[in-house]
């Protein structure tokens, strides 16, 4: 089960769910696969929507040996996603949200 806590999100692939997170080892990666100079612009790159398919699956791919998976980005490629690409690029947005966010606190609790 996916911890928000960790900055964890989970994938459905060919029927299996896994779970990913962008460590700083997979943000590093992602760095270097999409040849990005720094993190703000990595960021920059999938909040303004400037992002390609190849970009997704770099981002999921990272993020799955971040989250100590050995799906291979060719198996990630070929693998059929649970909600297809629009939840591919939720399950990103989500893994972005958390690592640079961090998961919000509970509403407050009005006083009676």
């Amino acid at each position: 089960m996916a911890n928000p806590h960790r900055g964890e999100v989970a994938l459905v692939l060919d029927g299996e769910t896994h779970v990913l997170r962008l460590t700083l080892g997979a943000l590093a990666e992602l760095e270097a696969t999409l040849a990005e100079d720094s993190l703000v612009a990595l960021v920059e790159r999938f909040e303004t929507g400037a992002f390609s398919a190849r970009d997704l699956l770099a981002l999921l791919a990272a993020a799955l040996k971040g989250g100590g998976s050995s799906v291979t980005p060719a198996a990630l490629a070929a693998a059929e996603i649970a909600g297809g690409a629009q939840e591919a690029a939720r399950v990103a947005a989500r893994l972005l949200a958390l690592s640079f966010a961090g998961v919000p606190d509970p509403a407050p609790v009005s006083p009676s």
